[in-house]
């Protein structure tokens, strides 16, 4: 019985937009306009946080960052005060390895922007990484070809490095590049590793553009006192972040020769600071939103309850008829709301073709970023257009409902 009330509810509201084309279409437009609008903004909504983060995927969850400044900003604390801070050292590094039994691993690293040349070809604004042999179990490096660091290159400060795809593109395009040598600042340098390609996106390079080097012999080409420089410390296994940044603040403090009084003058990140902001930014976003588009579903609603009142005065005689051989006003009122249910479903289904076409658009035409529409957004669309639709058939309906059969068939 309620398949067969929708599917006739159906029928009814397509002929009544096949019938009167152009006022059905510019009545459902608010509702298609609003779902089109919150589907379409959630797309890119959603494809910008996966792109966000997707920067720290290569990053452990279980690894803490100790640095000059920390990821999230209070309001409480003047930005000034996080600027005049120091950099963490490679000695503190050094030193920490020693105080952090819950530590797995320690690494360092730092880095600036950095030129290469091969012959004619060159590489300009290149990011230069120095970092200790530890550093690749603290993060997820996918490499492609070649290999990581030796201990024995990383103590003789050996000239070696492992270079992302597009450095590989530009300066030995069609050769393999593992033990070919380029020239870094002036010193020749011998490639032992090829990072995977991960390919342009809306937030960056990824580590195409990236160049890795022994921490031993960036010494010898940077001023590590004048650059950002992070320690990277791993739990062990079982041991919760929570208990290693205690661990790591006591240890950190007296090696910072902070007095017990004195706030900590470093700062202990983690992805997950990140990846929550991110998830708050994103959902005040939603927020926005959701508040445009419940204007355009309003006046959609109030365009659909229009169309469902005229549809009730032009078919009361029927609903007297229907009232006379025993309908109840339980029947009437579904009739009618399933109508205003499926004139909405009609306007979604437009609305996300329009959204799916423009995603099929972006993702054929643009480079570096890619459109994410997912079901749950299509069924959120679809879960937008039966509230519509219900609040908007609800007056009509009621009415319908209330009716004399004998007035009703007077009408006539």
């Amino acid at each position: 019985m309620t398949r067969r009330l929708f599917a006739e509810s159906f029928i009814q509201a397509w002929q009544a937009l096949v019938t009167n084309k152009l006022r059905t279409l510019l009545s459902l437009l608010g509702v298609m306009i609003g779902i089109f609008m919150i589907t379409a903004v959630f797309a890119v909504s959603d494809s910008l946080e996966e792109n966000l983060k997707g920067i720290f995927s290569s990053v452990r969850s279980d690894v803490l960052f100790v640095e000059k400044m920390p990821w999230t900003f209070s309001s409480e604390y003047p930005w000034w005060k996080y600027a005049v801070r120091e950099d963490p050292t490679l000695q503190d590094a050094e030193l920490l390895r020693e105080r952090l039994p819950s530590a797995r691993t320690v690494a360092f690293q730092t880095g600036n922007m950095a030129n290469l040349e091969r012959g004619s070809s060159s590489f300009q604004g290149a990011r230069l990484g120095a970092v200790t042999l530890d550093y690749l179990d603290a993060i997820e490096l996918d490499i492609e070809d070649g290999r990581f660091f030796s201990p024995r290159e990383m103590q003789t400060a050996s000239p070696v490095a492992l270079i992302g795809r597009e450095i590989v593109n530009r300066l030995f395009p069609g050769e393999d590049a593992i033990g070919k040598s380029c020239t870094l600042e002036g010193r020749k340098l011998r490639i032992i590793g090829v990072l995977a390609q991960e390919g342009t996106s809306i937030v960056g390079e990824g580590s195409d553009d990236l160049v890795i080097i022994p921490v031993t012999f960036g010494q010898q080409l940077l001023n590590f006192k004048a650059l950002k420089a992070s320690i990277l410390i791993r739990a062990k296994e079982g041991v919760d972040l929570e208990t290693l940044r205690g661990e790591v603040i006591a240890a950190y403090r007296p090696l910072r020769r902070l007095h017990p009084r004195d706030e900590n003058d470093f700062a202990v990140n983690e992805v997950e600071m990140l990846t929550a902001f991110i998830d708050v930014l994103f959902g005040r976003v939603e927020y926005g939103v959701w508040f445009i588009g419940a204007f355009a579903i309003l006046i959609g609603c109030f365009s659909v309850a229009n169309i469902m009142f005229v549809s009730v005065k032009e078919r009361t005689p029927l609903i007297g008829v229907q009232k006379a051989l025993g309908a109840k006003r339980s029947f009437v009122l579904a009739q009618f709301l399933t109508e205003a249910v499926a004139l909405c479903l009609i306007g979604a289904i437009l609305a996300l073709l329009a959204v799916g076409l423009l995603v099929l658009t972006v993702n054929a035409f643009s480079e570096g970023f890619s459109l994410v529409f997912g079901m749950e957004r299509f069924l959120l669309g679809l879960g937008i257009a039966v509230v519509s639709g219900i609040i908007a058939g609800l007056a009509p309906a009621l009415q319908a409902a209330r009716m004399d059969p004998v007035e009703a068939m007077r009408a006539a």
